[in-house]
């Protein structure tokens, strides 16, 4: 930690813990100092702020700490954390969400300059503004389509407001990143008897592997799974995801296969996948121990979302149709399922197409 002891010089420290300095007087604006403190960089510019701020060139400025200019970026965004629509969503998106796009706030508008995205007025937002705070995680496309998909959640709200809170949503035709193919990996067939193998029935290893793949259920659904939802043969319960914007009940039924597993396996009574102390998992801590079992198995590349997609993978394959991957997967939308039957349909029409490259083969 940084302690720097000079006057109308601040310290913040990020949510990265970045300690990042600024030059502030009260009533004035709050200035960030890129040079390192003892340099004489630092030296040249604390002067020359100084020497600015006793000239009255510093004109005050909504943006003291403690007070936010309205039609700012940043007053935008806090009046959307106190909204309804933000309050209702799980605070396992809240968090992130709010993460994104309070990170956006000292991102400066170009190099050198001393002007912050927190204090930049709605009115001069542009696609062209939104490309800039994009392409500043363009190291990391997914972070780059995610900073722009939360700005743009942030402006149509604002136009749904009476009044509307912005004219328009300089998000709305920003471009998404190219991001990798594929995202996580998918199981095959022998990586799930290789976890078969070290993990053998009676394991809560075992048993959450038999959970997703003969469920294709998300892991937050997974961990809160329990006897309470089987009824006459079925699961039947209410997706956890988006469980208060878009709420999604599901119905599958129980495959012998995971009754059996079910039965010969240790359960807790309220969910059938408990800690070594008999307590259901929380949803991060359930992922790290997934990570953990697999590791333990030899598979480091393999993970608990991996499992979804090779079930939805393998049901494509065997001739599921789009809204019966949509109602076993949880799917509200036409979008995801067609990725899995279009891949499906590229692989039927490659078998029964090969031959024609063969000469004389028809």
């Amino acid at each position: 930690m940084i302690t720097v002891k000079i006057p109308y010089v601040h310290e913040d420290v990020d949510r990265h813990g970045n300690v990042r300095i600024y030059f502030w007087r009260k009533g004035q604006r709050k200035i960030r100092i890129r040079e390192a403190p003892g340099t004489e960089g630092f030296e040249k510019r604390y002067r020359e702020l100084l020497a600015e701020s006793e000239a009255g060139k510093l004109a005050p400025s909504d943006s003291a700490p403690g007070r936010i200019a309205p039609g700012t970026w940043r007053w935008l965004c806090v009046e959307y954390f106190k909204s309804s629509e933000f309050k209702s969503l799980d605070p396992t998106t809240q968090r992130p969400r709010r993460g994104i796009l309070e990170s956006t706030f000292d991102e400066i508008l170009f190099p050198g300059s001393d002007e912050t995205f927190a204090s930049f007025p709605l009115a001069r937002m542009t696609s062209k503004s939104i490309r800039v705070l994009r392409d500043r995680k363009r190291k990391t496309p997914t972070a780059a389509n995610g900073r722009v998909k939360a700005i743009n959640g942030v402006f149509n709200w604002a136009l749904a407001q009476d009044p509307p809170l912005a004219q328009t949503n300089p998000a709305r035709d920003v471009p998404k990143l190219a991001t990798p193919s594929g995202g996580h990996h998918t199981w095959t067939v022998d990586e799930v008897s290789q976890f078969e193998e070290h993990h053998p029935i009676g394991t809560m290893a075992r048993l959450a592997l038999a959970i997703f793949l003969f469920t294709g259920i998300r892991r937050s659904d997974a961990v809160r799974l329990g006897r309470q939802h089987a009824r006459d043969g079925w699961f039947k319960f209410r997706q956890w995801k988006n469980r208060n914007r878009h709420p999604v009940d599901i119905e599958i039924p129980i495959l012998p296969e995971l009754e059996e597993i079910i039965r010969q396996s240790p359960t807790g009574d309220l969910t059938y996948i408990v800690t070594t102390y008999g307590m259901p998992f929380a949803d991060a801590g359930f992922g790290n121990k997934f990570r953990e079992w697999c590791d333990e198995a030899g598979l480091p590349q393999c993970s608990a979302h991996g499992l979804r997609k090779a079930g939805a993978t393998l049901a494509a394959e065997n001739g599921a149709t789009v809204h019966q991957l949509m109602s076993i997967f949880g799917w509200l939308t036409l979008k995801e399922a067609e990725r899995y039957t279009r891949a499906a349909e590229r692989k039927r029409l490659a078998k029964s197409g090969m031959h024609l490259l063969v000469r004389g083969k028809e």
